[in-house]
């Protein structure tokens, strides 16, 4: 029993580490790469083939054990692609800035993400104000 509850514990950090250590990896491997003249299009084209070539199959093992797959409508469809083509255009535009600055600043700037993230969650009202003098 305790053996369950710490693994529901530590899944969601070590997750969060992983993805931090692969941010980091990415920054320093593209700052490399543009040193030697890979423009960031390019190393955003394969970041995205690498990472669907990855991901896809490990998608479909998960979702053929399942019985019954949700409906999908149109308005997820429309999601999905808004925050692929958002996701895309901040990955190009943290490129861009990495090529005039260094990797090191990328990695520090994006650990400011949970303050931001905190920041907007208190203006659009998603965290209640009165948590803050608890």
């Amino acid at each position: 029993m305790a053996e369950n509850c710490c693994y529901k514990d530590v899944l969601p950090f070590s997750a969060m580490v992983a993805v931090e250590c692969t941010n980091v990896v990415l920054n320093i491997l593209f700052k490399a790469a543009s040193l030697r003249g890979l423009s960031y299009y390019a190393f955003n084209v394969y970041s995205y083939a690498l990472s669907t070539l990855l991901l896809l199959p490990l998608a479909f093992t998960i979702f053929l054990r399942t019985t019954e797959l949700p409906t999908f409508k149109l308005s997820v469809l429309y999601r999905i692609l808004l925050l692929g083509v958002l996701g895309s255009v901040a990955q190009v535009c943290g490129y861009k800035g990495i090529e005039y600055s260094s990797a090191t600043l990328a990695s520090a700037i994006s650990n400011l993400t949970p303050a931001f993230t905190f920041i907007l969650a208190l203006i659009f009202r998603f965290l209640p104000f009165f948590l803050m003098f608890h």
